[in-house]
């Protein structure tokens, strides 16, 4: 609950960066080369960073805490810290002299529509070299994040992303009439650096004892190098995913990389909200129990029971966001300079990104589980499956869908790559995670959201006669939500599902808890003290 209050405070914040950015720049072809730049200072990050947190340093990092003390956990935290951040300063400083060359190959037909080719480039060079600072700094800040999220610290690693969303903000609102699209990447490097010095407070009190040392030879620092390898591949595999985009998206026209970003954007807040924020919550508990004699059975459970609730979740969002697509775009980013053809854009893509919005949030949550056994290599295998058949179909969609066409190549990809991980660990794992429960949910799932899928489409057919509250305005995104909402619950509610249940209990808890007066305290007796 409380990494998906962090998430949802991110994602809220993240939402209005959309808002702004969208207001100030549309989806214009400088932007587009802002995106461009963003590709390989995320790339140098996500290689070596995000390579130790879920897959690799965690679960190391928690067996030593409950099997060899605190000590030698802060050890093996300090050599695994100074390791990547060496490593992260060697690799950026190489693609800075290299994204000459680099940067041209990832969008080649970057503006060519405006025949501003070659001053577009040049800007995304330029921006891609200024924003290699912010994998440094995001280096430090992500290795702090798992150490306090394997010591289940959660609230200051979780509410760490609203201050880099909140500078960029800052940046598009202060800095853009006099820095245009570099006030973004002015925005990044100052939310990347309080990305970190916000958590230092619960570092400190967590007693942080970290040393300067690069001790490569150590047994817990070696394992969590080995455990590294086949995970870099799997994040190398999903970067490339997006460079495809990137790629192909370049010749479709200008604006279409911006356009494909903010769905994207919109699409990564119920992936957050529904997939990320749990599967981070219930990991490093997950770890411990997989570590212990026995507790495979557990990790089967809490995979189990976590997957069913994301699904309960993320299936009627996914519907819910492919009918309601134009008027949430238009509510949320049709202001200022991003205009109706550009709303018509990203429509188009959130379309098929919403398709495997489900897919999305289900990879978080089982690859965790292959993690919890120290298996890094099957999500590796099938992320490297998901890139190819990426590839593959954006040549083939690009053409005749165009961005639609590299949209749903994204998401054919994700869906085969989320099938692949729940079968295979299905069969590994002793009484499988297909049992009777989970089907059972998934039925019923299915049957509300058609129910669900129903009620609306028939609202925006009674709205389509309007011309003030039409399928297209925000008052049918107000009552879509809310009517999907009550048919789905009502739906779950009424067939029983667990998920559905708790939830209206956890409810009742809260609104019952506010609702009674505080507890009376009387007056102490200082004399009979």
């Amino acid at each position: 609950m409380l990494v998906a209050l962090g998430f949802l405070a991110s994602r809220l914040l993240g939402a209005v960066r959309a808002v702004v950015i969208a207001n100030e720049y549309g989806a214009s072809a400088e932007l587009d080369a802002f995106f461009v730049a963003q590709r390989l200072p995320e790339l140098v990050f996500q290689l070596l960073a995000g390579a130790t947190l879920a897959s690799a340093f965690i679960p190391v990092y928690a067996r030593y805490i409950q099997r060899r003390g605190e000590d030698e956990a802060w050890r093996l935290a300090s050599i695994v810290l100074n390791v990547v951040l060496l490593a992260t300063i060697v690799f950026a400083v190489v693609m800075f002299f290299l994204a000459e060359w680099i940067v041209p190959a990832l969008a080649p037909g970057l503006g060519e529509d405006t025949g501003n080719q070659s001053s577009l480039r040049d800007d995304a060079i330029f921006l891609t070299r200024v924003m290699l600072v912010s994998p440094i700094l995001f280096a430090v800040s992500g290795m702090i994040t798992g150490i306090l999220n394997a010591r289940h610290h959660f609230l200051l690693p979780a509410f760490a992303p609203m201050f880099y969303n909140l500078s960029i903000i800052l940046g598009a609102l202060l800095l853009s009439d006099e820095f245009g699209v570099e006030a973004l990447a002015i925005g990044v490097i100052v939310g990347s650096g309080a990305h970190l010095l916000i958590q230092l407070p619960a570092l400190i009190s967590a007693r942080a004892r970290l040393v300067l040392s690069l001790n490569f030879w150590d047994p817990g620092a070696r394992e969590v190098l080995r455990l590294m390898g086949p995970r870099m591949i799997g994040l190398a595999a999903a970067q490339v995913n997006f460079v495809v985009l990137t790629f192909f998206g370049s010749f479709v026209g200008d604006s279409s990389i911006s356009a494909l970003n903010f769905a994207w954007l919109i699409l990564l807040f119920p992936v957050g909200l529904l997939g990320m924020s749990l599967a981070m919550a219930i990991f490093p508990t997950m770890a411990a129990r997989a570590a212990e004699e026995g507790g495979m059975t557990e990790v089967r459970h809490m995979v189990g029971r976590a997957l069913r609730f994301t699904l309960y979740l993320a299936v009627p969002a996914s519907v819910g966001l492919i009918l309601l697509r134009e008027p949430l775009v238009r509510a949320l980013l049709e202001h200022g300079a991003f205009d109706a053809d550009a709303t018509a854009l990203v429509s188009d893509a959130l379309l098929y990104y919403g398709i495997a919005l489900a897919a999305h949030t289900s990879i978080e949550i089982l690859s965790r589980g292959y993690y919890a056994m120290g298996d890094t290599r099957t999500p590796v295998t099938f992320a490297v499956t998901s890139m190819l058949i990426n590839i593959v179909l954006a040549a083939i969609l690009v053409g005749p869908l165009e961005i639609r066409g590299l949209a749903l190549a994204l998401s054919i990809a994700t869906i085969v790559e989320a099938l692949g991980l729940f079968i295979v660990l299905h069969r590994r794992m002793e009484g499988g995670l297909w049992d009777r429960k989970t089907a059972t949910t998934v039925y019923r799932i299915v049957f509300s959201t058609l129910l669900m899928t129903e009620a609306l489409v028939l609202l925006l057919l009674v709205l389509d006669s309007s011309d003030t509250f039409g399928p297209r305005s925000i008052f049918a995104l107000l009552a879509g939500t809310i009517l999907g909402a009550i048919v789905y619950q009502g739906a779950m509610l009424a067939l029983r599902v667990e998920e559905a249940q708790a939830v209206m209990t956890r409810l009742r808890a809260l609104l019952v808890r506010r609702s009674r007066p505080p507890p009376h305290k009387p007056k102490p007796n200082w004399y009979a003290d």
